[in-house]
């Protein structure tokens, strides 16, 4: 019997990289995004590989639209086994740029939205003691960095949401489980479909107005020598977390964004869903 599956963000990137994974087990797919041109392409594909898709268009920050995904979801597959919640959006600027109303968004969407999947899902599993959620999360929600406070600060509560959840569904001895599978930088097109650049405040134009996929350019801060000797200390030895020393990066690092390791050793051209390769390192 096929299982009953549940994608948020299965438009694009991970989502749909997920989607194709659980289509080619055969399994009954009902796919949640708001965009309606990526949500039938995705949906082809299941059908391709095996997979029956149910599209539903929601915007995952509503609860009430999530509850209809669930409904119509258990309505015409039946229970569901697994939810995965993956849909998100984010700003990338620094935070004394992103307005008020950029900021409740992408904490609506990016937090509230794993809250309301989470809860619609739980609604309907803790009655049959049985199902899996499955949390989509980001090494951003274990180690911040700057110009994402709002993805950042949306990532670390999600963690904290889920783990309060875990210990709650273990003190009640459910056989349902909840989960999050923290993933590193992968190139998909989440900075041109998902995020929006805001240009500084020193940039050409208006700063008020978002402009997709670019980033916005800071002057170079440089830190005193004394300081960047301690940090490239500490980073070789690794001794700042009790950890044994690092490998360090030799010869030319190729972009980020646009590379990926073939089988043979060589760069090759960037793929979605494929992880973001910072480089050749080899250990002193």
């Amino acid at each position: 019997m096929p299982q009953t599956i549940v994608v948020t963000g299965a438009s694009a990137g991970i989502g749909r990289a997920t989607v194709r994974l659980f289509a080619r087990r055969g399994a009954d797919i009902t796919l949640v995004a708001r965009g309606r041109a990526g949500l039938d392409a995705a949906a082809h594909e299941v059908e391709e590989l095996g997979g029956r898709p149910l599209v539903r268009e929601a915007d995952t920050a509503d609860p009430q639209q999530v509850e209809d995904v669930a409904a119509a979801a258990e309505e015409t597959f039946g229970p569901i086994d697994v939810w995965i919640n993956c849909a998100f959006t984010s700003v990338f600027a620094p935070f004394d740029e992103i307005t008020p109303e950029e900021y409740r968004r992408v904490t609506e969407v990016t937090c509230l939205g794993f809250v309301n999947g989470t809860r619609a899902a739980l609604r309907r599993m803790l009655p049959r003691d049985r199902g899996t959620i499955v949390q989509v999360g980001s090494a951003l929600g274990e180690r911040a960095i700057p110009l994402q406070s709002a993805y950042c600060g949306a990532k670390h509560a999600v963690d904290g949401f889920t783990s309060s959840v875990r210990v709650e569904l273990l003190h009640r001895r459910s056989n349902v489980h909840i989960t999050i599978a923290q993933l590193p930088a992968v190139n998909t097109p989440a900075v041109l479909l998902g995020t929006v650049t805001r240009a500084p405040a020193s940039a050409t134009g208006p700063a008020d107005l978002p402009a997709r996929g670019r980033r916005p350019r800071h002057p170079a801060r440089r830190r005193p020598p004394e300081t960047q000797a301690v940090l490239h200390r500490s980073h070789d030895r690794g001794d700042h977390l009790g950890q044994p020393p690092r490998p360090r990066c030799a010869g030319p690092v190729p972009g980020p964004h646009r590379v990926r390791r073939a089988a043979d050793g060589q760069p090759g051209p960037a793929e979605p869903g494929q992880p973001v390769l910072s480089g050749r390192c080899t250990t002193r």
